[in-house]
Formats: structure tokens, C-alpha cells, sequence
């Protein structure tokens, strides 16, 4: 069973969550909701620092046992970090979704672009009503 969504961060629809750091960078992620979907990751392709990325375009792949799939960034900006401890251990995605299996932080180019996101009580409302 997913664990719940935590409410200091924003939600897509495409199950990727945003932590706002307050100093114009967002660190992100896919959901412990998304990683249960995928089951076991066994591939993560980062995103190069120095991208720019805009707001639910691709940022990186994920690969799992069953599926490859797109992370979408959840804002626009440039890539200041990835999570390089992914590249040798793709399962913390799955371990910690939450925390240690973060993706990337983006340096935001609109951080008023959070306000379109999802809080975790909607995001949590949508799991519920997308799986019925």
C-alpha cells in the first residue's frame, strides 16, 4: 500500500511530486503511488544539469520490470542537480520515493507555476477517483 502523499509538497497529475526548497529551487520526484505502479525500477536516465526544462515536459525516463516512463518536470527552469545515486541504485525510487529516491532539483523560471499543481488531499483525491 502507498504511503500517504506528504502535504509539504505540490502533485502533477502525472503522479510527480515537487518540494519547494524557498530559495527558488524545487527538488522532484515520482510518487510512492507511481513507483508502486511501475513495481521494481531497474533504470533511471537523469536529466543533464544545465537543462532547461519547461513545466510537464519530459525531465527524465524511468524503467521499471514492466514499463519505461516519462517523469515529467513539474516546473520550468533549469536543472542545477540530479540524484547520481540513482545511476548505480534505481531501486531507492522504490525504497524511499519520497526522499532519498529523489530525480532532479530545478531551478524554478516561474515559481507562481507551483500554484498550478495539486496539494497532497487533491492528489490523494485523484488516486481514489482514478481507481475506480
Amino acid at each position: 500500500m502507498a504511503k500517504p502523499s506528504p502535504a509539504d509538497r505540490k502533485y502533477t497529475k502525472e503522479h510527480e511530486w515537487a518540494l519547494d526548497r524557498r530559495d527558488g529551487v524545487v527538488t522532484m520526484g515520482i510518487t510512492d503511488h507511481a513507483q508502486e505502479l511501475l513495481t521494481d525500477i531497474v533504470y533511471v536516465e537523469l536529466p543533464k544539469i544545465g537543462n532547461k526544462v519547461k513545466q510537464m515536459e519530459t525531465v527524465a525516463v524511468v524503467e521499471s520490470v514492466k514499463s519505461v516512463s516519462d517523469v515529467y518536470s513539474p516546473v520550468s527552469g533549469e536543472v542545477v542537480e540530479v540524484n547520481s545515486r540513482l545511476e548505480s541504485e534505481p531501486e531507492l525510487i522504490n525504497k524511499d520515493a519520497f526522499g532519498e529516491g529523489w530525480i532532479a532539483r530545478i531551478r524554478m523560471d516561474q515559481p507562481a507555476e507551483l500554484n498550478h499543481l495539486m496539494d497532497a488531499s487533491g492528489y490523494e483525491a485523484m488516486i481514489k477517483e482514478t481507481a475506480h
